[in-house]
C-alpha cells in the first residue's frame, strides 16, 4: 500500500521570465493544442472513416468515445504519477505517446485496431492534459498566473474552433489519415520545446497507488459506459449492472482514499471548500455548453435547413469570442476573484442560451449568431478565474492533482452532458433541441448560484 508523500525538492523561484517564459509556455500551448485539436478534428473525419473501415455510423462513434474515455480513466492517476516523476517528463511522455499512436491510427485498416490506437492516443493526450495547468502554475509568477491560466484556456478554445476548419481543409487535399500524420511535425516540434524548455518542478516522494487506480479505471469506466448504454437505449439491465458496478467501485475508492495525505481521488482537495465549490461549478458550466453544443447542429440542419458550411460558420462565434475575450480575462482574473467573474460570465451564458431558446420561428443567420456569441464570451469569461481557484486553492505539493481535476470538470461535464443531450433527442419527439437549450440554460444559472455563493463565503 502507498505511504504518505512528501515533498522532494521546493521550488527554488516563483515563475520564469523573459524568453525562459516565452518558451516553456510556447511548450505547453502546442502540447495542449495538439491534444484538444485531434480530439476535434476526428468528428468531421468520422463519415469518411466509417466508409473506409467498413462499419456503421454509430460503431465509428467509437472512435471518438475512446479517445476521450482513455483520456478521462487515467487523467488522475497520471497527475498523481507527474507529481511523483516531474511535470516535465510526464509532458515529454505524454508527447511521444501522441506521435506513435498517430502513426499507428494513420496506418489502421479496421475500426478496432483504430480505436485501440485511439486509446493510445487518448493516454498520450491525458498526460499532457494531467500536467498542462501544473506546470503553468511554475512558469509564471503568482501575481500574473491569471494571466498564464488564461492563455491556456485560450489554446483550448482555439483548438475547438479550429477542429471543424482544419479537418474540412485537410480533408478536400487528402484522406483522413493525414488528419493523424500532421501530428508528426507538430509533435516533433512541440517534444523539442518541452525538452528545452519547460521547468523543473518540485516532486513528491511516495508510493503509486496502483489498487486506487484499478477502482478508478473501473469505477468511471462502468459509470460512463453504464451512461451511455442507458441514455442510448442499448440494454437497461446491462446499464443498470454496470452503473451498480461503477457506483461501488467509487464507493470503494472513496473510503480507501479518506485519511490519506497524497490520495490518488483528491478527496483531501475536495473537502475543501473552495477547491470543491470550483469544482462542481466547472463541473456544471460544461454540462451546460454540451446541451447546446452537441444539440444545436440539429436543430441548424434539421429544423433551420442550414448548410454544413453555414451551420459550421454559425457555430462559430462560441469559440471565437471566447478568444477575443481571453487577453482581457487573463488580466482580470489576476485583479478579481472568481467569486465575481465566474459568476457574471456563467450568468451571461445562462443569458445567451435563453436568447437563443426564444429566436423566432425563421430567424436569419444573425438572430441565430449573436446569443451564440454573446454565450460564449460569458464562457471565456467564467473558465480562467475558475481554474483558478482550483489552482490556487490547492497546496503547491498538489498543483498536479488540481490540475488533472480541471481536465476533469472538463471532460466528466462534457461527457455527461452529451449523454443526456442523447436521451434528450431520443426521448422528446418534437423539440427535443430546444428541451436541450432550456436546459442549458437552467444549467449555467444553476452554475453561476453556486458560483456566487463564493461571494459571501471568500472562498477564493
Amino acid at each position: 500500500m502507498p505511504m504518505s508523500a512528501t515533498l522532494a525538492s521546493p521550488a527554488t523561484h516563483d515563475g520564469l521570465f523573459g524568453a525562459a517564459r516565452y518558451r516553456a509556455m510556447f511548450a505547453v500551448a502546442l502540447s495542449v493544442l495538439l491534444s484538444v485539436l485531434d480530439y476535434a478534428v476526428v468528428n468531421v473525419a468520422l463519415p469518411s472513416i466509417a466508409q473506409d473501415v467498413h462499419t456503421s455510423a454509430s460503431s465509428a462513434i467509437w472512435v471518438v468515445n475512446a479517445y476521450q474515455l482513455s483520456s478521462l480513466i487515467s487523467l488522475l492517476p497520471l497527475a498523481a504519477m507527474g507529481d511523483r516523476v516531474g511535470h516535465a517528463r510526464m509532458c515529454r511522455i505524454g508527447l511521444a505517446l501522441f506521435v506513435v499512436a498517430s502513426v499507428l491510427c494513420a496506418v489502421s485498416r479496421t475500426l478496432p485496431e483504430l480505436a485501440a490506437a485511439r486509446v493510445l492516443q487518448g493516454f498520450g493526450g491525458a498526460c499532457i492534459m494531467s500536467v498542462n495547468v501544473a506546470l503553468v502554475r511554475f512558469i509564471y509568477p503568482s501575481s500574473e498566473l491569471g494571466r498564464g491560466i488564461a492563455l491556456n484556456g485560450l489554446v483550448v478554445a482555439l483548438g475547438v474552433a479550429l477542429g471543424p476548419t482544419v479537418a474540412a481543409a485537410v480533408l478536400s487535399l487528402a484522406s483522413w489519415q493525414w488528419l493523424f500524420l500532421i501530428n508528426l511535425p507538430l509533435g516533433g516540434l512541440a517534444f523539442y520545446f518541452a525538452l528545452t524548455a519547460l521547468p523543473v518542478t518540485p516532486l513528491i516522494r511516495g508510493e503509486f497507488d496502483f489498487i486506487s487506480t484499478a477502482l478508478l479505471a473501473a469505477g468511471l469506466g462502468a459509470l460512463i459506459i453504464g451512461l451511455d448504454s442507458f441514455a442510448h437505449n442499448s440494454g437497461v439491465a446491462l446499464a443498470l449492472f454496470l452503473l451498480i458496478v461503477g457506483g461501488g467501485s467509487m464507493v470503494l475508492l472513496v473510503r480507501i482514499q479518506l485519511g490519506r495525505t497524497d490520495p490518488l481521488l483528491p478527496v483531501d482537495l475536495l473537502a475543501v471548500p473552495g477547491f470543491r465549490t470550483a469544482f462542481l461549478v466547472g463541473f456544471l458550466g460544461f454540462v451546460a455548453s454540451n446541451f447546446f453544443i452537441i444539440s444545436m447542429p440539429f436543430q441548424l440542419m434539421n429544423v433551420l435547413h442550414r448548410g454544413p458550411v453555414v451551420t459550421g460558420l454559425l457555430m462559430t462565434p462560441w469559440a471565437a469570442t471566447m478568444v477575443l475575450v481571453a487577453p482581457v480575462v487573463g488580466r482580470l482574473s489576476d485583479r478579481y476573484p472568481a467569486s465575481v467573474l465566474s459568476t457574471i460570465g456563467l450568468s451571461i451564458t445562462g443569458l445567451g442560451f435563453l436568447f437563443l431558446r426564444l429566436v423566432p420561428s425563421h430567424p436569419s443567420d444573425f438572430d441565430i449568431a449573436w446569443p451564440i456569441a454573446l454565450a460564449g464570451m460569458g464562457f471565456g469569461l467564467f473558465q480562467p478565474p475558475n481554474n483558478k481557484a482550483m489552482v490556487t486553492t490547492a497546496p503547491k505539493m498538489r498543483t498536479g492533482s488540481a490540475s488533472g481535476m480541471i481536465s476533469v470538470a472538463r471532460l466528466f461535464g462534457q461527457t455527461v452532458g452529451g449523454m443526456l443531450v442523447a436521451l434528450i433527442l431520443g426521448l422528446v419527439a418534437h423539440g427535443a433541441v430546444f428541451a436541450c437549450l432550456s436546459l442549458g440554460s437552467l444549467t449555467a444559472f444553476a452554475a453561476a448560484a453556486m458560483s456566487g455563493t463564493r461571494i459571501r463565503l471568500r472562498q477564493d
